[in-house]
């Protein structure tokens, strides 16, 4: 979850809101707070790696987990080679006579060896990144300001970003479906519970606290730059909208610092997914979903699982061959399956279990969650059909998978029996 994602969609949403980029926000922050409260709720109970693949398979049955975990593994899976795909862009956009797999080699390369390295080599070299990012971003928002106020004074500052005469909620929520692209990994700290010091307390307020601080700071973000650029169709590259605002209210020097931070964001950003995916795949090799020989293995001296990294360090050349648009349509399929489910394993547990717990429970497992649903349900509408369609295929693949484990659901798919270390 980099805070430089408000950068790269700025363009295309606020051309696909009509200049309501801000209030595209609310509705996914909406959205993604009522399902961090779930997530945190899973995490109590099961504070095991998995994340949406251990939460439903617990709490409906082994069958489903997998096909959950089958479908979130796009998300995690695709993470790291769409950063791979923009250090290429950034790069060769400033370094023309360099070839483009160049750099993609280079970043796959980078994560891949401080992803071997271990957890914590990872997680030290990623709080540097996330903050230079973030001092940037303050930089750029103090510039905004000031440009704004150099062209239009204080009445530059207005609500139009939030509510105008001519909004549309159904364009809301198509920019809000693009926006979940911002949040993706907010989820991520979920599959790193086995090596979270007392992950039933401490996981719940990380993965709130993340949702929440980056909803605040991307509303605030894209308010200032909507507030400045009220109408992006001035700008010829749309796509490219934000390094553009970058020059005018920094002029070239800004923009190298800026484009400095957005490289900076695809290697913690990449860092970070092929992380979280390489849990994910361990936790279904341990159970013996995929083969348990190299999914499940863990290195001794580093304790990180190895052989997983190094596939997705490969799949991830993929970003040699794939656009952006292909590789952000498989995410998104992903991404909504995984936090749908992780809402449905709420009210499942609490229709099992609720003779023992408590009627204030009703509220947190019943009618958060259902908030949280019906959000989802609405953005699944927004997605693009060629999402839908790599994702249908991708869910029929791994059902296929699943009937050869199963050996035609005769079976239930083996699972690993977990033991807390007290």
């Amino acid at each position: 979850m980099s805070p430089f994602a408000v950068f790269d969609t700025f363009g295309v949403v606020s051309n696909e809101t009509h200049g309501h980029v801000p209030a595209s926000y609310i509705l996914i922050t909406i959205a993604v707070l009522f399902t961090a409260l779930s997530y945190g709720k899973m995490v109590k109970i099961f504070p095991e790696a998995g994340s949406a693949y251990t939460y439903t398979k617990k709490t409906m049955n082994p069958q489903l987990g997998f096909l959950v975990g089958w479908s979130a593994l796009l998300d995690y899976l695709f993470l790291p080679m769409i950063n791979a795909l923009l250090a290429g862009i950034y790069l060769s956009a400033s370094f023309p006579s360099v070839p483009a797999w160049v750099w993609i080699l280079g970043l796959i390369l980078t994560i891949t060896i401080m992803n071997i390295s271990g957890v914590k080599i990872a997680v030290n070299a990623n709080m540097l990144f996330v903050l230079f990012q973030l001092l940037v971003a303050i930089l750029f928002v103090v510039l905004t300001i000031r440009a704004i106020i150099n062209d239009d004074g204080i009445s530059g500052f207005a609500l139009n970003p939030f509510y105008s005469e001519d909004i549309k909620l159904s364009l809301l929520f198509s920019g809000a479906s693009i926006l979940a692209l911002s949040f993706l990994g907010f989820d991520a700290v979920t599959t790193l519970a086995e090596e979270t010091i007392s992950p039933e307390k401490n996981i719940p307020k990380g993965i709130f606290l993340i949702a929440f601080v980056g909803g605040i700071f991307f509303i605030t973000m894209t308010y200032f730059m909507q507030s400045l650029y009220p109408d992006v169709s001035v700008i010829k590259d749309i796509e490219g909208a934000s390094p553009v605002i970058a020059k005018h209210i920094g002029g070239i020097l800004f923009q190298s610092i800026f484009t400095s931070g957005a490289l900076v964001s695809v290697l913690a950003s990449g860092l970070a997914s092929q992380m979280s995916a390489s849990r994910l795949m361990y936790a279904m090799g341990r159970d013996g979903v995929l083969p348990r020989k190299w999914f499940g293995y863990l290195d001794k001296k580093t304790q990180t699982p190895i052989f997983n990294l190094i596939f997705i360090g490969l799949l991830s050349l993929s970003a040699l061959f794939l656009d952006l648009v292909v590789a952000t349509s498989l995410i998104n399929f992903g991404a909504f399956t995984a936090f749908s489910f992780v809402n449905l394993s709420v009210l499942m547990y609490y229709v099992k279990n609720k003779q023992r717990m408590k009627r204030t429970s009703f509220i947190g497992y019943v009618i958060f969650p259902v908030i949280g649903l019906a959000f989802l349900i609405y953005l699944w509408f927004s997605l693009d059909q060629l999402a839908i369609l790599f994702g249908l295929s991708w869910f029929t693949i791994g059902f296929g998978l699943l009937l050869w484990i199963t050996k035609g659901f005769k079976v239930k798919p083996p699972e690993y029996q977990f033991v807390e270390n007290n």
